[in-house]
């Protein structure tokens, strides 16, 4: 099914302090083929939910435990926040009741600290279960952030460099897949090419491979769009959003490491900073991990049909908000907390292609700031590094096609930041 969203971020100047432009900056700042991680299904003309109305409100704090504890790692007994902050509140209620959104998980970090974290509505709708901040959500496109986490990690330990070729003689991946001989420069894309969504073919802009043959395994789609889907344009010369670009990434990072991706991600990215939490979703509701939310469609969507596992790199995550949060703030070149990755290896995530100066290495990019928003059938998630000092996540259990949802979204931090300048001083990760 092709993408009818435009595929390319404009270019824009983008100044996060100046509170009166934030509107104006954010409906720029997202262009949807940088999020969608599953196509839209044709929408009815009434846009009925065919599995119900979500509640549309709550405020509830929700408790429970953030990031779990294991040898080596962190440990947070997380809370929510104590004191409420109004207009927060009050934007995540507005778009709750606009777009019939059940849940909503919100984590805020400033200066490092995570300064507000809470839980919205209800996780799931039939039992009528409070949303709480120990809730995990399929993360959809923001997975793939871990994905270029772990690559990086690789590029630091001399296992990897962004020049390698993937495909063919001598390359990482070599003829592991596809049974005919590689189409024209096939064999020449790079790793480098597959972050930045540059390896010129294979996107949403011609009917991504990740959503077609769907009883397939990863190594038999990887050989059967090898085999049967040449590429549209010279690599490096065309930027393509293509989730199976980094599915294919995902196959890198595991014959580098020897170790399932999830394992290796855990190993290189997850582990050193406390997270202990992240797995990788099932596909069905029986296969609903412990803590995660139930997803609901609109518009005849189906939240259960997809192979979810298959996305592992590319939208496959079930996470916290606070994991998320926690994520952020050691990769986000603040200088609070030790990151993860050296300088170097920040920028060169953070810098975009010559196709395209606005997307990075799995992040789009404007000005100092860094982001992206996830969407599956009953998922919508954004995770943003700002260069104001501010970070945040918003994860919700459903997607909705009325009009300027994913807008919408973006928008709850902007507006409660214009209304609500002065935030907690406290920090709610206790480490």
């Amino acid at each position: 099914m092709k993408n009818t969203y435009p595929s390319g971020l404009y270019s824009l100047s983008f100044n996060a302090l100046k509170i009166s432009k934030l509107i104006a900056i954010a409906c720029l700042l997202f262009f949807a083929a940088c999020k969608k991680d599953a196509p839209s299904v044709t929408k009815t003309n009434n846009g009925a939910d065919t599995t119900g109305k979500g509640t549309g409100t709550g405020t509830g704090t929700g408790t429970g435990t953030g990031t779990g504890g294991g040898t080596g790692t962190i440990i947070d007994t997380l809370t929510p926040s104590k004191v409420a902050v109004a207009a927060l509140d009050d934007e995540v209620n507005t778009f709750m009741t606009t777009y019939d959104v059940p849940a909503v998980s919100v984590a805020i970090t400033k200066g490092e600290k995570l300064v507000y974290l809470k839980a919205y509505g209800v996780s799931d709708k039939s039992k009528g279960t409070k949303a709480v901040i120990s809730d995990r959500y399929r993360l959809a496109s923001c997975s793939k952030q871990f994905t270029a986490v772990a690559i990086m990690k690789l590029l630091e330990q001399g296992k990897i460099k962004l020049s390698d070729k993937v495909f063919g003689d001598g390359a990482i991946l070599g003829k592991t897949y596809g049974t005919k001989a590689y189409g024209l420069h096939i064999a020449d894309i790079t790793v480098d090419e597959l972050l930045h969504h540059t390896s010129g073919g294979w996107g949403n802009e011609t009917d991504d491979p990740m959503f077609s043959n769907p009883t397939m395994t990863t190594a038999q789609l990887i050989t059967w769009t090898l085999d049967n889907r040449p590429l549209d344009h010279v690599p490096g010369t065309n930027y393509d959003y293509s989730n199976f670009g980094y599915c294919i990434l995902g196959r890198v990072i595991e014959k580098i490491t020897g170790k399932t991706y999830a394992e290796a991600v855990k190993t290189l990215v997850l582990t050193s900073i406390g997270i202990t939490d992240m797995t990788i979703g099932g596909n069905t509701l029986a296969d609903k991990q412990a803590k995660e939310v139930t997803y609901y469609g609109q518009s005849g969507e189906d939240p259960y049909a997809y192979n979810i596992t298959r996305m592992d790199a590319h939208g496959g995550w079930v996470a916290t908000a606070a994991d998320l949060a926690r994520f952020l703030v050691y990769i986000d070149k603040f200088p609070v907390r030790p990151d993860i990755l050296t300088p170097a290896s920040l920028t060169t995530m953070y810098t975009g292609s010559t196709a395209n100066a606005g997307y990075g290495c799995g992040w789009a990019i404007a000005g100092d700031s860094y982001f992206h928003q996830g969407s599956l059938p009953g998922t919508a998630t954004e995770q943003a590094r700002l260069g104001n000092g501010f970070n945040f996540v918003i994860l919700a259990n459903t997607r909705s096609f009325k009009a300027n949802f994913d807008f919408a979204l973006d928008q709850i931090f902007w507006k409660a930041l214009a209304k609500n300048p002065t935030w907690a001083t406290g920090d709610l990760f206790l480490k």
